[in-house]
Order: structure tokens, then sequence, then C-alpha cells
């Protein structure tokens, strides 16, 4: 039997927070869920202040970004997998059986959910399905592997994956380097196609322009440098 660690990095997130745990919970997993919030200023520290003993919680002193949210909780996980939940509901937790089934099966031992390999999905912005798809093939130029959905909250690892490497980037810049140090560690990332209810920035998207740029950086850095 394994145990599932479930990251949740959480901003500013009061809207959807109780949903998505509720989601979470509902999954028939063995799990432990782990929130971080990332200082939070519209109530979901209050949220979660109100949640007693039933999930680990760290909350960050100052904003630091997601991708420092999510290594304060690979710090805490304990499970023989880890998968990163979004505090929104743009991704659904009742697909975690598919995203598990290939490490479960020993085919691999890092999974992506694709959103670009479920047929269905329509783009919400053109500009950042086409910046997506640029980062995918600057991957494959740089790295030698083919990756889809980059970007994608949905990254399942077994612990042993990311036990051994350190990331440096607090902020969205955690999504292109954990990848390429994935790669160049020697592993093969297996995609899943997956569902995705784009929001919008008025219901509270965050990620910008700037991040793809910062995320075509990070690649080109770490393809050369550790």
């Amino acid at each position: 039997m394994f145990k599932l660690s479930v990251i949740i990095p959480a901003f500013n997130e009061a809207r959807t927070i109780k949903e998505v745990l509720k989601k979470v919970e509902e999954s028939p997993i063995d799990k432990e869920i782990i929130i971080v919030d990332d200082f939070s200023s519209d109530g979901t520290r209050d949220i979660l202040r109100n949640l007693g003993d039933k999930y680990k919680i760290i909350y960050h002193e100052k904003n630091k970004g997601k991708g420092a949210a999510i290594k304060s909780g690979f710090k805490e996980a304990t499970g023989d997998i880890i998968i990163i939940q979004d505090a929104d509901l743009e991704y659904n937790p009742e697909e975690y059986g598919n995203l598990l089934k290939p490490i479960l099966d020993g085919e691999t031992k890092v999974v992506y959910g694709s959103r670009f390999l479920n047929r269905l999905h329509m783009p919400r912005y053109k500009l950042f399905y086409l910046g997506n798809k640029f980062l995918s093939f600057l991957l494959s130029i740089l790295y030698g592997q083919k990756i889809s959905d980059m970007e994608t909250c949905y990254k399942v690892f077994k612990r042993e994956v990311v036990k051994n490497i350190i990331i440096k980037s607090n902020r969205f810049n955690f999504e292109p380097e954990i990848t390429a140090k994935i790669i160049k560690a020697g592993y093969k990332i297996k995609e899943i196609p997956i569902s995705y209810a784009s929001r919008s920035f008025a219901e509270g998207k965050k990620i910008n322009w700037k991040d793809g740029v910062s995320a075509v950086y990070t690649l080109v850095k770490y393809r050369f440098f550790n």
C-alpha cells in the first residue's frame, strides 16, 4: 500500500479553498494533505486556522511565491508519491487515479497531467496557449524530451525523484526549473490527458506574460548550469 502527499500552495484563495479541500478529501486514496499559505491577505488564513488539526498547514510569514510554497510542502511530505494541487478549481482531484496509475504500474516515476492532450480542451487565452506551445518546443530542443504541457499544475513524482533535486526558483519559474532538472537527472516524464476549467483574471488567475519570459530564461539557464 502507498501513501500520497497532496501539496496545495495557496495565496488569496478564500473563495475556493474549502471546495478544493472537499474534492481532495473525496479522492479514495490514502493521503496526507499539506497546505502552504503564502501570506494570504483575503481571509484564506482565517479559513485555514479554523480547520483545526485536520491537515498539515504551513504559514509563510511573507509572500514568497508559488515555487517557495511547493518547496515548503516538499519538506513536510512523507508520502511515497507526491502530487501538486492548486487551491483554485481549475484542476479536478477526481483524476488522481489516472495520474497515479503509470507510477503504480512501474511505467515511470514522473507523471504530468497535460491539458493539451485533452481533445476537448479549449484555451481561454490564446496568448497563453501559444506561449505554452513555444515553451514546449524550446524544452524539446534544449533537453531532447517532448512535453506538451510543462506549465501544468498536476505534477506527480515518486518522493525519491524530488528528494535529491535542489530547486532554487521561488515563483512560477519553479515549473521550468523542476522539469529541466528532472530530465537532466535521467527521468522520463509521462503525460496523461486531464480536464481543465480555466478561470479568468477577475476570478483570481495570477500568472502573466512576465512569467513566460522568466520560463524561457530558466530553461536556457538550467540547460547549462545547475
